[in-house]
């Protein structure tokens, strides 16, 4: 079968590789093309666009880059009609993917979509051209599956890919002769440069530990390095797993790699800065009570965010102190254990597979 992919950031294409791992097992034949990066180029993708071309967050970013959206969006198109898959399978980034969706349905062809839109946080909505649009729903957060049937859409839960990707015994933690705190700014450029700077800064006082910067895959180290200066702190491209595994606390910009400390067990500040006016009318249209998924998952506070001017570097430190405490630390990692009960069972990507294939069963 033929299978066309679009992923438009880091976390999306490293599940989207695992799923298309999977497909092959079932599918041997399996042909694979899209937009993606190097994790699913690497698993056979013939890649149309890399999504490094594509990550643009915040409203005034997007709306900064409409040219270029709509011309990746244009791309896509001729391409799937080119291609003619036998399912368009979409990976998260909603805003680009949903108008696919309604595109490729329009040409009478299958479309699934893994890790669903986060409909449930604003625009409402759109549930009903998901509805419209998708053959199959593969949501992977808990809550998301009550979500949709309470608004009379069906869906299956497949559980979060994450579980498989972060149980790999192989992958060792790094190497350093002081105990780590690990630096993620995020996975694309604009974050990493609002970020980064005010984050290095406790290096200088948290002098015990060496801090090191998980670097974003596809995002080269001169990057960082651009924004580092002289810094003596080390980079460690694509290996967040690594940095993590061995850390002591984290400090790290909202996003899915806030579910990976919380599964790896490791302390965790969470942070989110951006423009004043993207972050105004964020707050208009985004509906929920927490920025990190570990808080909203819960549904409750358990790791501390500092969004906007709490994003300053007394509150970082007061709260890597925090965290650094083996009191709250052992509340934390028992609060940690809950969440990843919550998140289901390993096997995601290999259920995702299944029930994509299913949509072609008599």
């Amino acid at each position: 079968m033929k299978y066309y992919l679009i992923a438009g950031e880091a976390s999306g294409d490293m599940h989207a590789a695992n799923l298309m791992k999977e497909l092959r097992v079932f599918d041997a034949e399996a042909q694979f093309q899209g937009f993606g990066g190097d994790k699913m180029q690497a698993q056979g993708l013939k890649l149309v666009k890399h999504y490094t071309e594509m990550a643009f967050m915040g409203f005034l970013e997007v709306i900064s880059n409409l040219n270029t959206i709509r011309k990746n969006l244009a791309l896509a198109k001729k391409d799937i009609q080119s291609f003619q898959p036998d399912v368009l399978i979409l990976i998260d980034y909603p805003g680009f993917n949903m108008r696919i969706a309604k595109f490729a349905k329009k040409l009478g062809t299958k479309v699934a979509y893994y890790i669903t839109p986060q409909v449930w946080a604003w625009r409402q909505g759109r549930v009903k051209q998901l509805k419209r649009d998708t053959d199959l729903l593969l949501p992977i957060l808990p809550f998301e599956n009550e979500f949709f049937t309470n608004l009379g859409v069906e869906s299956t839960f497949v559980g979060h890919p994450l579980l498989d990707e972060l149980t790999d015994s192989n992958r060792k933690s790094v190497e350093t002769e002081k105990p780590v705190i690990a630096l993620l700014p995020g996975s694309r450029k604009q974050e990493i440069k609002k970020m980064l700077p005010l984050m290095m800064e406790l290096a200088d006082h948290f002098t015990d530990y060496q801090f090191i910067i998980a670097g974003a895959p596809s995002i080269t180290s001169s990057f960082y390095r651009s924004i580092t200066g002289d810094s003596y702190l080390p980079i460690s491209t694509d290996k967040t797993y690594e940095v993590l595994k061995g850390a002591k606390a984290a400090v790290i910009t909202s996003g899915t790699a806030t579910l990976e400390a919380a599964i790896l067990q490791v302390p965790q500040v969470v942070c989110y800065q951006t423009s004043g006016l993207s972050y105004w009318i964020g707050k208009q249209v985004i509906k929920v009570p927490f920025i990190s998924l570990v808080n909203l998952i819960l549904n409750k506070k358990v790791v501390a965010e500092l969004v906007q001017a709490d994003f300053n570097k007394e509150r970082l430190i007061q709260e890597i102190d925090k965290l650094l405490n083996k009191k709250q630390r052992k509340i934390l990692l028992v609060e940690y254990e809950k969440l990843i009960k919550k998140l289901g069972t390993k096997g995601s990507s290999r259920r995702a597979a299944k029930a994509i294939l299913c949509l072609f069963k008599n």
